[in-house]
């Protein structure tokens, strides 16, 4: 699916913000970069200055953590620095404020990374159209599958955001058909089993997770989990369609600062132009 016009039930025809984001890409000769920062790290207003960091300097699209008392599949960087905004009083609310702060000074489509259980909290309804009101592209939705997702579903479709689920190595062909068919902007392709984290080598498996999506439907297929540098970034962009960043930013944003994830970004970018055949 990932189509980028869609009809909400209020009879909106809405844009996916992703997918244009991830078609100007393309249209430039290569593959989006996404960014990954938690919100709230190390607060809500570093945050904010780091997605601005990151659009300037060569971002397409910027993904926003919501800080999880229990993570299932994040690494220690990122795990950390959750942890350390949940100590220091991150609100879920506040997440909206990071996206808003985002939005408004750069055109790169913003979502939202987040476990089900802390928009179940607040409410489908109530947590999409706030997200929508903030100008947020849509949801990442790491333990989410279609089969469970009817509310998130209606929702998207009512405000207009892109639902992003994940497939994996493991997902059967029937598995993929579905997750494709119910995303909306683009498929997150998940490279490795296991959780994430920055590694030398890019997974063999993230080529047939692109491929097998791509197959099942996909328009736009993002590969995440172990990306850290401009090589890992070029290796992927040239079978992918955007290629995704996040422990490797955490970092610097820990060690260096809104700077330094200037910087690792700029960097980062330089991989995404797709080789000549």
């Amino acid at each position: 699916m990932n189509s980028v016009e869609s009809t909400t039930s209020r009879g909106i025809t809405s844009t996916s913000k992703s997918a244009a984001a991830i078609d100007r890409a393309k249209a430039q000769g290569r593959a989006a970069l996404i960014g990954y920062l938690p919100a709230g790290y190390p607060s809500v207003a570093d945050t904010i200055a780091a997605g601005i960091a990151l659009a300037e300097n060569g971002a397409d699209l910027i993904e926003i953590g919501v800080p999880y008392s229990d993570p299932v599949m994040d690494g220690q960087v990122i795990q950390a620095a959750t942890g350390e905004a949940l100590a220091k009083g991150f609100r879920v609310r506040e997440v909206f404020d990071v996206v808003r702060g985002i939005t408004s000074k750069t055109d790169a489509a913003v979502l939202v990374m987040t476990y089900w259980n802390p928009v179940v909290r607040m409410g489908v309804d109530e947590f999409s159209r706030r997200l929508a009101e903030a100008g947020g592209a849509g949801l990442i939705t790491p333990d989410l599958i279609p089969d469970e997702a009817s509310e998130w579903m209606a929702a998207s479709d009512k405000y207009g955001l892109d639902r992003v689920f994940l497939v994996a190595p493991s997902s059967s062909p029937e598995r993929m058909k579905r997750t494709v068919d119910a995303s909306r902007g683009f498929v997150y392709a998940v490279s490795i089993m296991g959780v994430t984290g920055a590694r030398s080598s890019v997974s063999s498996a993230a080529e047939g997770v692109v491929a097998a999506a791509h197959a099942a439907g996909a328009e736009r297929v993002c590969v995440g989990l172990g990306v850290s540098n401009a090589d890992q970034v070029r290796e992927i962009a040239a079978y992918a369609d955007g290629v995704i960043v996040g422990t490797a930013l955490v970092a610097a944003i820990r060690d260096g600062g809104v700077d330094a994830v200037a910087s690792l970004t700029k960097d980062l970018s330089t991989g995404l132009t797709k080789e000549e055949a």
